[in-house]
């Protein structure tokens, strides 16, 4: 086995946290972060996340299931915190046993950690301000993920190495504070754990692995493209919000911006009514994530990926994307 050992004690917390070799948390990626893909992480050493999404109570009850047939290494769960089932959810979590869950996509609703704690879980956090970033910490966070722009799926407005110097100095001597968005190579994480991370999170440099379930053609996609390509989306009219999400263009994120011009006319001419006018533009994406990581409809579909696909260059075995990645962190730090 290699010796990691400068990037093993800069971890040391994060790895104690998770309970793994290495403080390396795969983010959860709908429709990707299923039990093939989570369990591979956590065999290779990393820490898996099942990504709930819109999942059913009974659906996360046989993925858990079915992840924990594959591994007997700790992994979490990631759960939304707008499900309107949350507490279902985390009822499931609790009867597995599940070690570590995740809440993202906005504020955790009263009552959320508590029922998390309840059956000893660990509860992590997403926060895009320092201010949130505190609270949240303050009202029963075990550990904090700061997620930079350049991520893949649902984005803040800042980056990534702008965010961890605003709160790694402030909140990493008695707060564990997980980087992610964007990092794609193990010279990155060095230089985020030498700032005070105790690990990081990776989502699209897992997103193409052997072991990932995602279609052919959605690989090939991310194989073909540059950092260039993955682009947030555009809001056209303040009328109509659009959440940003960073995803490769295609047809379909051509077509969604044409598709807000036109519900904008609609609504100046008075032909819809601006409740009518906003659900349009909300349901255009429904299913289309789906229908680009399962189906390979790499045209009209959501191909969701961080700024670091340039670096996806081929399909690789978990194992071996996590070697490099603490090879090259290693690496760094020796040449220091």
């Amino acid at each position: 086995m290699s010796n990691y050992s400068k990037t093993h004690a800069l971890m040391q917390r994060g790895r104690e946290f998770l309970g793994t070799e290495h403080a390396i948390l795969c983010g959860a990626m709908s429709w990707v972060s299923e039990r093939n893909l989570v369990s591979a992480i956590s065999n290779a050493g990393g820490f898996g996340v099942i990504a709930c999404g819109a999942m059913t109570p009974e659906l996360l009850d046989t993925e858990i299931a079915e992840t924990k047939a594959r591994t007997d290494k700790p992994f979490g769960v990631n759960l939304i915190t707008m499900h309107p089932q949350l507490f279902d959810l985390i009822a499931v979590c609790g009867k597995h046993g599940v070690g570590h869950v995740v809440l993202a996509g906005g504020i955790p609703p009263k009552g959320s950690v508590e029922a998390i704690k309840e059956f000893g879980a660990k509860v992590i956090v997403f926060a895009p301000t320092l201010a949130l970033a505190k609270k949240l910490l303050r009202s029963g966070g075990d550990a904090l993920v700061i997620e930079g722009m350049e991520a893949g799926g649902h984005i803040g407005p800042v980056s990534t190495s702008v965010l961890a110097q605003e709160f790694l100095p402030v909140l990493s001597e008695d707060h564990l504070v997980f980087v992610a968005g964007g990092i794609g190579r193990g010279e990155a994480i060095a230089g985020y754990l030498e700032m005070g991370a105790v690990g990081v999170q990776l989502g699209t440099r897992f997103a193409c692995a052997t072991e990932s379930i995602a279609h052919p053609d959605f690989k090939k996609a991310f194989f073909r493209a540059g950092a260039r390509d993955a682009v947030a989306s555009v809001q056209v009219d303040p009328r109509l919000p659009v959440i940003p999400v960073r995803a490769l263009k295609n047809k379909g994120t051509e077509e969604f911006t044409a598709k807000q011009r036109e519900v904008a006319g609609l609504l100046d001419s008075g032909a819809v009514e601006m409740a009518e006018a906003q659900l349009q533009i909300e349901h255009y994406w429904a299913g289309a994530l789906r229908r680009a990581v399962i189906d390979g409809d790499i045209e009209n579909g959501s191909l969701m990926a961080g700024q670091s696909v340039g670096m996806v260059k081929e399909e690789q075995p978990v194992a071996d994307i996590m070697t490099q990645l603490m090879d090259e962190s290693e690496a760094a730090l020796s040449r220091r």
